[in-house]
């Protein structure tokens, strides 16, 4: 008996035409051409979609903008990149300590001078690389929200410290502290007395002794002061370089209980008390009525 393995016979293989496999090759070649083609011809497509993309991201939502000065160390370093929320603000109220960029336009001068491009091709691509947060721009600045519209900020009390209604801030968590010395900034050399008028912000960099803020601007309209409407976003995240990679939370200092105005907590329930007193008198009446007519 023969076994499966003893009856099989190979299959022959059938012989090629080399004029067929090279008219093979020459399809393929074609048809890898024609990828390689139409990719050069999608790409301007594809980069102007991202650039796009980016820009209508960067108008309405996150924006990176570039750290050209220390009037923030140590929390953000010259060279930083931040990620700037643009959202934020339209879901809730700005508050004290948030690290925000606004526009200082017709407002504050400049903190840092940048030097106007001389040719078209050098202002196109400060204006991208603006855009993108990878060059400065002298029109915005990036400072730590000390004073909300209604509060009293004052410096300084007994031990030095800045105060916000009355409760004096504990600012040793983000102050300035050289690396060499290991000396931390006052929290301020300058003493100040301020109200911030509504619509308004008081705002301070946390290198102190560096920073052009709000303290240095009580000469201007706005006694140092910068208009709401003014501001861009809330700094939530560094990007860039890696190695600092990290959010930028609120200090704990402004979370402790009696930094709210004593006015803020009574304001809304005067309606309700307005209310009630108003319907006393109908209250009365009524009882009355209801008595005389049983």
């Amino acid at each position: 008996m023969r076994s499966e393995a003893e009856g099989a016979v190979p299959e022959e293989k059938e012989p090629v035409n080399p004029a067929e496999e090279t008219a093979h090759d020459s399809e393929d070649d074609g048809k890898d051409k024609k990828k390689q083609g139409s990719f050069w011809k999608e790409l301007p497509v594809l980069i102007v979609v991202a650039v796009v993309l980016a820009l209508v991201i960067k108008a309405f939502a996150v924006q990176a903008f570039y750290i050209p000065s220390g009037s923030m160390e140590n929390t953000l370093q010259v060279g930083d990149r931040v990620l700037v929320n643009k959202i934020v603000y339209h879901t809730r109220d700005i508050a004290r300590g948030d690290v925000i960029v606004f526009n200082g336009l017709d407002s504050w001068d400049p903190e840092v001078q940048v030097d106007e491009p001389s040719n078209p091709v050098s202002k196109a691509l400060r204006a991208v690389g603006t855009a993108f947060g990878v060059a400065p721009n002298e029109k915005d600045y990036i400072k730590r929200v000390i004073g909300i519209p209604g509060d009293h900020v004052k410096c300084c009390d007994a031990q030095g410290s800045v105060t916000v209604n009355g409760v004096p801030l504990d600012e040793k968590s983000y102050l300035f502290t050289d690396p060499i010395t290991h000396e931390q900034n006052k929290p301020s050399n300058d003493p100040f007395d301020v109200t911030v008028k509504p619509g308004q912000l008081w705002v301070m960099g946390d290198h102190r002794e560096l920073s052009y803020d709000s303290r240095s601007h009580r000469g201007d309209p706005g006694g140092g002061t910068i208009p709401t409407d003014r501001v861009i976003g809330r700094a939530f995240v560094i990007v860039w370089p890696l190695d600092r990679l990290g959010t930028l939370p609120i200090p704990g200092t402004f979370k402790q209980r009696g930094l709210e105005k004593p006015a803020a907590a009574a304001i809304p329930a005067t309606p309700y008390v307005l209310g009630i007193l108003c319907t006393l008198p109908f209250a009365y009446l009524r009882r009355r009525h209801y008595r005389r007519t049983t």
